[in-house]
């Protein structure tokens, strides 16, 4: 028996004991796994989007979380998604743009993840996760919220203006490792839960995170420096397994797109006030940010996006003209 076929009958042992609970034999309730500890703001976030469908969908739909990073490794996720081994997933699309490499549009995006929705981009994206992941999206969730560089020393800077990188090994998911490669760093691919140590030791001298989920971690014991601006956008999704989403009853899935929707905004908005919270509170510990201005700001964005975008269309061209359109908006 392999890992990932142990996994799933753990998970389904769980699920089994806990439909002993159910209060209505025609309710649903399906299965969540997220990609952060509990106590990260991402994990909370989730939980407050589980308890609106909890409330809307009494006698319908329910959600219960039954793990985390603890059960599933993140970059195992999008695998654990596909395969069934839960229903729903809290999960950015930069875990595993190996199975969808289209999933790069959206923290290449920059749009709110409203905006993609209003214009049909959430629609056309969806059909490719459909096909590449055996995966239905019902939201891109915390949206708006920039990745930053966190450094344990002050970086160079280079001639253009920007931040020089090749003297630092910085610690990155996927998503990022390309652009922080091309600044010049040696690029350390770890899961947020293995940062502290790495940062502790000293095998690491940064990594690239937002602004919120810093002191949840832990880290800005050791970080000194922050680079502005954020670049590109955090892809959290909330997503099903498709033939999940497709065994659901109409009124179920009315529910979760309803609740979906409006968690985006909310989730946005909610975003927004905590970075806010968090930049001051990481000032007020003695954090130095770096800001880029002007030129050089907008030679460092445009070289953020480009490495995004160039690298979705070197590893699947397909979709790649509408995704662009649809998505992204030029910088000029």
């Amino acid at each position: 028996m392999n890992a990932m076929t142990k996994l799933r009958s753990g998970l389904a042992a769980i699920a089994l004991a806990a439909s002993a609970f159910a209060g209505h034999a025609e309710e649903v309730t399906l299965r969540a796994i997220t990609f952060t500890p509990a106590q990260v703001i991402y994990a909370q976030h989730f939980q407050t989007f589980v308890d609106m469908v909890n409330e809307r969908g009494k006698g319908v739909v329910q959600i219960q979380i039954i793990g985390g990073p603890e059960a599933i490794p993140p970059l195992r996720l999008g695998e654990a998604q596909q395969n069934g081994v839960a229903d729903i997933f809290n999960l950015p699309a930069g875990l595993y743009l190996n199975m969808v490499p289209e999933g790069e549009a959206f923290s290449g995006s920059n749009h709110t993840p409203m905006e993609n929705r209003a214009n049909g981009a959430l629609d056309y994206i969806n059909d490719i996760f459909a096909e590449k992941a055996n995966a239905h999206i019902i939201a891109h969730v915390d949206g708006g919220n920039g990745f930053h560089l966190f450094l344990t020393k002050k970086p160079n800077m280079t001639a253009e203006g920007t931040v020089d990188l090749s003297e630092f090994r910085v610690r990155t998911a996927p998503l990022q490792r390309a652009f922080v490669e091309n600044l010049g760093a040696i690029n350390v691919t770890q899961s947020p839960t293995e940062v502290y140590t790495s940062l502790e030791r000293g095998i690491v001298d940064g990594t690239a995170y937002t602004i919120v989920g810093m002191r949840d971690f832990n880290w800005d014991k050791f970080v000194k420096y922050r680079v502005d601006p954020g670049f590109f956008q955090t892809d959290v999704l909330i997503s099903l397994n498709l033939d999940v989403w497709n065994g659901l009853s109409d009124e179920a899935k009315a529910i979760l797109n309803e609740v979906g929707e409006d968690y985006e905004q909310i989730s946005y908005d909610t975003m927004a006030e905590a970075t806010a919270s968090e930049d001051k509170a990481l000032r007020d510990e003695g954090i130095e940010v770096i800001s880029l201005e002007g030129e050089a700001r907008q030679t460092y964005l445009k070289a953020a996006y480009a490495t995004s975008w160039d690298r979705l269309k070197s590893r699947d061209a397909t979709h790649y003209d509408k995704l662009r359109e649809l998505f992204f908006t030029p910088i000029e």
